[in-house]
């Protein structure tokens, strides 16, 4: 007997999402940062990602300004700091001085990272592309920073799963469970 299935509005989407902090802007003056949960990988050769941003929020002019900005990924410690981010406009508060968090000059973009970030991506935007609600900044990856402490000695491989990152999933946080098997491990030989 099939499971018994109800339709969800629309907006109902994919989830788990990252919790994202996007930072923006060129100057100490001018940046700024916000949440963003419609962000993503849209390509591995060449390396490519989106976010999806509303023209109303204060940062939006500063990422199409500058067709630059930085993914900065969040961890359990910073997820007050990523809620409070989302929910309060920069045109009204220093968002760097409210949340605690580290602004430090980006390498490859003007952009800043967040220090506090164990994985901070660089891009620089190819295009936008007007949706409805959001606009989608579609990128190039230029450049990823990643904690040091969280490479294995051993392997110099990196360990995401270390970093203790937060989802976003219908309005709530949470943290990433346990790992259930690697790539291909359906098919692994015993």
């Amino acid at each position: 007997m099939a499971k018994e299935k109800r339709s969800l509005k629309p907006g109902t989407m994919i989830y788990p999402l990252p919790a994202a902090l996007v930072t923006c802007g060129t100057s100490p003056r001018e940046s700024n940062m916000l949440t963003v949960a419609w962000v993503g990988t849209v390509c591995t050769n060449p390396p490519m990602c989106y976010i999806s941003v509303r023209p109303e929020r204060h940062s939006y002019p500063m990422i199409r300004e500058n067709m630059e900005f930085t993914i900065n990924l969040t961890t359990k410690d910073m997820a007050r700091a990523t809620d409070w981010a989302g929910v309060r406009s920069g045109a009204s508060f220093d968002k760097w001085k409210e949340t605690g968090l580290t602004p430090r000059p980006g390498q490859m973009v003007r952009s800043p990272y967040i220090e506090e970030s164990p994985l901070s991506i660089e891009c620089r935007v190819k295009s936008v592309i007007p949706l409805g609600s959001h606009d989608m900044f579609l990128a190039d990856v230029v450049n990823v920073l990643a904690d040091a402490d969280l490479f294995d000695p051993a392997t110099d491989a990196f360990n995401l799963e270390g970093a203790g990152l937060v989802n976003y999933t219908h309005g709530h946080y949470f943290e990433q469970g346990p790992e259930i098997g690697r790539f291909g491990f359906s098919v692994k030989k015993k």
